[in-house]
Order: structure tokens, then C-alpha cells, then sequence
């Protein structure tokens, strides 16, 4: 497969002529804006990019990115997005979902296109909570959401999108928050990664479900909570004076305290992306206790379900003539001769 070349665009260029249309305050405003933002960085082609969606609010995004766009059916976007790669491997497919499209009705198809390895950006919007269809509670909704179907409270224990997805095989694991001046540099990560990259984007529903996300996503006093991942980076917070450390006699991770900077006298961790059993513990660390988990957790590539794919079609048809005449002939064929009128 050829080299794209990067091209120069402005943000102008990804805008459309479409009105913008989310709730006032919605998270999904500062998604679009940090996408359209990044895509001119990365050297983006608008005649070359594919935003595809499913059902929900996020799935909206394809309307308002200036480039190629399928709004499809619900939780069934990576299988459009397989068949889009699959028919031009040279395109750049982003796939946006939801926690209720990509991890309820979709969670099947989430899990294949992971494991394939097909290689695109995936973008799950992460609000714990169905916002398009009025506030029902979603796969990751905590225990206790009260909403129209769990009236009492949800016993539901929640789903983790990061932890499915290490568990469905995927090369690549991220989290950001809608709001994060961080989201830009997670988003390149993921578009340079040639595989599946998997971005969990936790986004404030404004109306179903607002401020859930305020322990470690405020806009003030909430930096102390947040991990911000790098790799070959030891793992502080709280402006150093904290870290992850690895308790070895249970082989579980623990929270120390950093005095004057030496890191290393505490054991804090020295991040290695490509260390899946530590990105394991990094989804599973539970807030409250832990900070939130952001940044590129685990960056590991392997070859490309396409790439596979157009390797065994090459293979296959080498030193074939393409004669579709002469493919119906071969095999269990026969004519059936003209023996007169029946009696």
C-alpha cells in the first residue's frame, strides 16, 4: 500500500455548512472541535477521510466533519468501517460511537473489529448514560444511576469500554475527557498507530446525566486526580507528590507519597506502553482511591486486518488471468442439449 502524502488544511476546512446540533453544553461541542483541530496537524486529507457512526448522539459527528461521512445503524458502524477499509485500505476511517452504541447493541461488532485489528481511529464517547433517547441508564452507568428504566437505582455493576477492549485483543488503548486541553495529543497518538486504536472519551451529558464526570474532569481543582500518562515517564499526580508504585506482594498497584522529587526511592513506575499486563491493572485501578487513568495506556502494533487481507487476494490471483467466462465454466458445469419438442 502506498505512503499518503500529509496535505495542508485549517480548521475552516473540516467545518461544514451543517448546524451544529447538541444540547447547549453538551461535551460532544469540545470533541468536534478538538477532532477538527487535530486533523490539520496530522496532515489530514478531507477527500480522503471517512467518519463513520452509528446511533446516538455522538453519531451526529459525521455531519458536521467536512470529509467523507456514513451515518449507519445502531452498534453496526465497524462493520461499515471494515467494508469501507477493506474496498480502499488507502483511506483514514474514523469510527465514532457511544457507550450504549458501541458497548450494548454494538458490543459484538466492537469486539471483532478490535480483535481484526482493522486499522482506524476509534472514538468511544463515553457519557454513562443514553442521552438520544431520554436519559435511560447505559452499560457503564455506576450502580445506584436512577433514570426512566432503573427508577430505584441501577444493581447493574458497569461495563469498563478500556477493559473490554484489552480483553477483545485491541493494540491500543487511550482515555481522554471532552474538555482536556490533553484530548489533541491522544488523538494523534491514536491516528498514528497503525491498527485499531481504541479512545475512550469520557463526555458530559449536560441534561441526563451532568457532572458525573466532576471528581477528575472539572475545568478547576481537579488536576490532582488525573494520571496523565507518557511513555518512558514515571507515573506521578498531584503535581509530583504522588505516584503508582507495584505492591509486589499482591501484584496489584498502590498509590505513594513522592517526597522532593525522588520518584525512585518511592518506586514509582516508569510507564511502558507496550506493557499490556500493567495497562490491565491501569483500566481496572478504581477512582477514588487511584486517580483517573488518562493518556495512551497501551501501544503495541501488530499487522493490519487489511493488510492480511489484501496480502491472501494477492496471493491468490498471482499469475491468474481475470477471465470471468472461463471462472463459470470451470468445475461442476454441463450443457443441456435441445432433445425436440416434449411429447
Amino acid at each position: 500500500m502506498n505512503a499518503i502524502t500529509p496535505i495542508t488544511t485549517t480548521l475552516k476546512d473540516w467545518e461544514t455548512d451543517q448546524e451544529v446540533r447538541w444540547c447547549p453544553g453538551c461535551g460532544d461541542y469540545a470533541i468536534l472541535k478538538a477532532v477538527q483541530r487535530t486533523l490539520p496537524e496530522l496532515g489530514a486529507d478531507p477527500a480522503n477521510t471517512v467518519f463513520v457512526s452509528g446511533i446516538g448522539c455522538s453519531s451526529r459527528f459525521p455531519y458536521y466533519v467536512e470529509s467523507y461521512g456514513f451515518h449507519t445503524i445502531h452498534g453496526r458502524a465497524p462493520a461499515f468501517a471494515t467494508g469501507i477499509k477493506l474496498a480502499n485500505p488507502q483511506l483514514d476511517v474514523w469510527l465514532v460511537t457511544g457507550d450504549g452504541d458501541g458497548m450494548s447493541i454494538g458490543g459484538n461488532h466492537t469486539m471483532h473489529v478490535l480483535r481484526r485489528n482493522l486499522d482506524c481511529q476509534i472514538l468511544l464517547f463515553n457519557n454513562e448514560i443514553y442521552g438520544l433517547t431520554k436519559g435511560q441508564y447505559s452499560p457503564t452507568s455506576r450502580q445506584g444511576t436512577t433514570s426512566p428504566t432503573t427508577p430505584l437505582g441501577s444493581v447493574d455493576r458497569p461495563a469498563s469500554p478500556c477493559a473490554f477492549a484489552l480483553g477483545a485483543g485491541a493494540r491500543f488503548i487511550a482515555r481522554g475527557f471532552d474538555v482536556s486541553k490533553e484530548l489533541p495529543n491522544v488523538l494523534k497518538a491514536a491516528y498514528q498507530h497503525k491498527g485499531a486504536a481504541f479512545v475512550e472519551i469520557f463526555q458530559n451529558c449536560i441534561v441526563y446525566n451532568k457532572d458525573v464526570f466532576n471528581d477528575f474532569a472539572a475545568p478547576k481543582g481537579a488536576e490532582d486526580r488525573q494520571l496523565w500518562l507518557a511513555n518512558g515517564e514515571p507515573m506521578l499526580f498531584a503535581k509530583g507528590t504522588q505516584g503508582i508504585a507495584l505492591d509486589t506482594e499482591k501484584l496489584t498497584l498502590k498509590v505513594v507519597d513522592v517526597v522532593d522529587g525522588d520518584w525512585q526511592s518511592a518506586g514509582v513506575i516508569v510507564h511502558d506502553v507496550t506493557n499490556r499486563s500493567i495497562a490491565h491493572m491501569l483500566v481496572e485501578m478504581p477512582f477514588g482511591p487511584f486517580p483517573m487513568a488518562l493518556g495512551v495506556l497501551y501501544d503495541d502494533p501488530r499487522p493490519t486486518f487489511e493488510a492480511a487481507v489484501m496480502a491472501e487476494r494477492a496471493k491468490a490471483s498471482a499469475g491468474k488471468e481475470p477471465n470471468l467466462a472461463k471462472l463459470l465454466a470451470k468445475g461442476q458445469t454441463w450443457t443441456v442439449e435441445d432433445s425436440g419438442p416434449e411429447l
